[in-house]
C-alpha cells in the first residue's frame, strides 16, 4: 500500500506504557502537546466508562521527532504511562529476574470471553496464558491511537480541516438531526449533540449496569473543509471510503460502517440518492445534498465527509456469559475483568483520530512535502488551480 503517513503502536493494557511512532509529518508543524492532552482526556471521559478511568490520567511523553514544539521531519515517537503498572508490574514484567510466576498463575486466564479474542487469540498463538492475548487486544491501546491523531488532526487544521465525533445512539435511543447543537457535545456526558435523547440514553446505560450487562451504540465523524481530490478511482486500496472504512473497523468493537446515507441507499431510488450538482461563482461546483457523504468514486468531493460506526456492547460483563475453560474443557463462566457498560462517547474520540490519520495521509499523498511550507505551498497552488478549472 502506498502511504505517506505509517503508524504503530504498541504496549499492553496492564504493561508499563504505551508507545505510538509516527512517521511522514512534514517538518516545521507547530506542535501544542496539551492539544494532545486534551483529547486524551475526552477519551477516557464519557458516562458508563468503568474504573480503569479513576486510575488513569493519560498524558503523553514526546520521545523524538519534535524540537522547541516544532516537528523535524524525523519519526516522532510518544510515551502514555500507564499508572496501574505498579498493580501488575511482577505480573507483566518483561525481565524473567523480576517476574512472579506465582502472581502471574494468580491472574492467569483461561476462561474466554464471549465478543472477544481470548480464544481465537489463545489458539492462533498458541497460548496457555489467554492474558497473553487480552493485554494487547485491549480499548487501551486505543490512547496511543488518540495521541498520534490528536497530532494528525493539528497537521489538518493548517489546511482548514475540522474534524469531529460525537454519539448519535445508544441502545434502540436515537438522536434527531434537527435537534443537534454540535456545540453542546464536549459538555456532554455522553458526547450527544441532541439534549432531548440524553437522559434516554443514560437511562439505558443504567439499566444495563443494574442487569450486570453492557450495551453499544453508534457514533458520526464530520470532517469540514476537506478539498476536492483526496482518494483514488484508479487503485481500490487508494479509494478514500475504503480507507476510512478500514480505519474505523480497526477500532475494538465496530461492527458496521456507513458513509453518508449508508445502508438507507439501498432502499431508495436513484433519483433520491444521488446529490445533484450545481455552481456559483461564489461557491464553484457544490451539491444541495450529501447523501454520497463527501466521497464519490473514492474520491472526496469537497462536501463535508460524513461517517458513522456501529459499536457492539463490550464483551465483558460482571455478570458472565456460558464459556468453556480450556484447560479442563468444562462448562463455566467467562472470565471477568475490570471494563465499561458503555463506551461509545470514547469510541467517537477514538473515530476522530482514525478520520484524522487517514485524511492526513490522503493530503500528504496528494501535496507531498518534506517541510510544512513546501505542503502549503503545494495545497495553495492546487486550489488555486481549481478556481480556474478546466481551463
Amino acid at each position: 500500500m502506498l502511504r505517506k503517513l505509517e503508524f504503530l503502536t504498541a504496549g499492553e493494557s496492564h504493561g508499563r506504557a504505551l508507545i505510538a511512532v509516527l512517521v511522514g509529518i512534514p517538518a516545521g508543524l507547530k506542535i501544542d502537546v496539551e492539544d494532545i492532552n486534551d483529547d486524551l482526556r475526552r477519551r477516557q471521559g464519557g458516562y458508563g466508562r468503568g474504573g480503569r478511568m479513576r486510575i488513569e490520567k493519560d498524558s503523553v511523553q514526546i520521545i523524538s521527532g519534535i524540537r522547541n514544539g516544532v516537528t523535524l521531519g524525523s519519526p516522532i515517537s510518544m510515551m502514555i504511562s500507564n499508572r496501574d503498572w505498579v498493580n501488575w508490574a511482577q505480573v507483566m514484567e518483561p525481565d524473567p529476574s523480576r517476574f512472579s510466576p506465582e502472581r502471574a498463575d494468580e491472574r492467569k486466564v483461561t476462561c474466554p470471553r464471549p465478543g472477544h479474542a481470548d480464544l481465537a487469540g489463545g489458539i492462533k498463538y498458541g497460548h496457555r496464558d489467554l492474558r497473553n492475548v487480552l493485554e494487547r487486544a485491549s480499548a487501551r491501546e486505543t490512547a496511543a491511537r488518540v495521541a498520534v491523531g490528536a497530532l494528525t488532526k493539528q497537521f489538518l487544521r493548517e489546511f482548514g480541516i475540522a474534524i469531529r465525533g460525537y454519539v448519535i445512539q445508544i441502545g434502540d435511543v436515537k438522536a434527531e438531526r434537527d435537534r443537534f447543537d454540535l456545540d453542546r457535545v464536549d459538555s456532554s456526558p455522553l458526547r450527544c449533540p441532541d439534549p432531548m435523547v440524553e437522559g434516554e440514553m443514560i437511562r439505558r446505560i443504567d439499566e444495563a449496569r443494574e442487569k450486570g450487562d453492557s450495551i453499544g451504540g453508534v457514533f458520526e465523524v464530520i470532517a469540514r473543509g476537506v478539498p476536492v481530490g483526496l482518494g483514488n478511482h484508479a487503485h481500490w486500496h487508494l479509494r478514500l471510503d475504503a480507507r476510512l472504512s478500514a480505519a474505523l473497523m480497526s477500532i475494538p468493537a465496530i461492527k458496521g460502517v456507513e458513509i453518508g446515507a449508508g445502508f438507507k441507499v439501498a432502499e431508495m431510488p436513484g433519483s433520491s440518492v444521488h446529490d445533484e450538482i450545481f455552481y456559483s461563482s461564489e461557491r464553484g461546483f457544490y451539491r444541495s445534498t450529501n447523501n454520497a457523504g463527501g466521497i464519490e468514486g473514492g474520491i472526496s468531493n469537497g462536501e463535508e465527509i460524513v461517517v458513522r460506526a456501529a459499536m457492539k456492547p463490550i464483551p465483558t460483563l460482571t455478570r458472565p456469559l456460558r464459556s468453556v475453560d480450556i484447560e479442563t474443557r468444562s462448562p463455566v463462566e467467562a472470565s471477568r475483568e475490570r471494563s465499561d457498560v458503555c463506551a461509545v462517547p470514547a469510541a467517537s474520540v477514538v473515530g476522530e483520530a482514525m478520520v484524522g490519520l487517514i485524511l492526513a495521509d490522503a493530503m500528504l499523498e496528494k501535496f507531498g512535502g518534506d517541510c510544512m511550507r513546501e505542503t502549503l505551498r503545494n495545497f495553495n497552488s492546487y486550489i488555486e488551480g481549481i478556481e480556474r478549472w478546466p481551463t
